[in-house]
């Protein structure tokens, strides 16, 4: 009960938060930083179900990011597909993939799960550079304009709007998924799997079940980050965007849904906080992430909530 009424409190102060941002946004600057945020932070919530949940680590999430925005790209301008039939095929697309690669490599644990995953990514990121005809190779290609039932998205205020609406809902529907019968198994599992199998959790289902739910939500957010920004390369699906995903999770909080938000919010604004120190943007960046898994090792949201805790008591 506890939680059902927190979940209602932090859904409903952000969406009071993101209903309120654009009042404080004083350019479209601000708002694309706030639209870059909102697409990463979905992504995030997914891989914190699959990493902070589950227990199961990914390094090769960026790879189905992108396969859902090279899906788009090429649907859309080569084939003149519509943008959400092109979105729902790429989703499908990576649901099929993500089902036929996961039974097998989730049979593998810590560090060869993490190199399986990561040499998923890789593959992935090989073919994308390769396939010059249909992916533009290095070059990347562009994309069409976003469109929802005939309604073309432009400018950022109406992709803020879109996203800001599509993260309340992807957080709501995390929230309620931790909550349910088949979260807490999620939760068994990473507590210890041999205990959540002798009360009857079938963990591999559930493991495999919570990939292919996390790699989705990956490529919906690539499919629409290709058409908010209007072009695609190979470096979406990289490695080094993997290890970001998997950076803003950690850094926000393993196994808290508005730590993921806060994880992707940070990472994606410190580059721009940064710019001022020239040449140093980098050493920077790995002082703060340093300094923040010294002090905060659970992440800042969990270790944030323990304090308060502790102080309230």
């Amino acid at each position: 009960m506890k939680f059902v009424y927190s979940r209602y409190v932090g859904v409903a102060l952000l969406a009071a938060v993101l209903a309120l941002l654009p009042l404080l946004a004083s350019n479209a600057f601000y708002l694309d930083i706030a639209n870059r945020i909102a697409l990463n932070a979905m992504v995030v919530i997914g891989l914190n179900l699959l990493l902070g949940y589950t227990g199961q680590i990914s390094l090769g999430h960026a790879g189905f990011f992108g396969v859902g925005a090279y899906a788009s790209a090429v649907l859309t301008s080569q084939l003149n597909w519509p943008p959400l039939l092109a979105l729902a095929v790429g989703a499908l697309s990576v649901a099929l993939l993500a089902l036929l690669v996961a039974r097998p490599i989730l049979k593998l644990k810590g560090y060869y799960l993490a190199m399986a995953t990561l040499g998923i990514g890789i593959i992935i990121s090989i073919v994308i550079n390769n396939e010059v005809k249909i992916t533009g190779g290095p070059d990347g290609m562009a994309v069409p304009p976003f469109s929802l039932f005939g309604v073309a998205i432009t400018g950022e205020l109406h992709w803020y709007a879109f996203l800001a609406t599509l993260l309340v809902l992807v957080t709501w529907g995390a929230l309620n998924l931790i909550d349910s019968p088949a979260g807490r198994a999620l939760q068994a599992i990473h507590g210890s799997e041999i205990a959540a199998r002798v009360v009857g959790v079938d963990t591999t289902g559930c493991k495999v079940r919570v990939f292919v739910l996390s790699a989705v939500i990956a490529s919906v957010a690539g499919s629409l980050s290709a058409h908010y920004v209007g072009f695609v390369t190979p470096g979406m699906a990289g490695f080094f965007q993997s290890i970001e995903l998997v950076t803003m999770v950690v850094m926000g909080g393993m196994a808290s849904v508005f730590g993921s938000i806060i994880g992707a919010a940070l990472l994606t604004l410190l580059p721009q906080l940064l710019s001022g120190f020239e040449g140093w943007e980098s050493v920077m960046f790995g002082v703060i992430l340093m300094a923040t898994m010294i002090f905060l090792p659970k992440g800042l949201v969990p270790t944030l909530h323990l304090r308060f805790a502790a102080e309230g008591r």
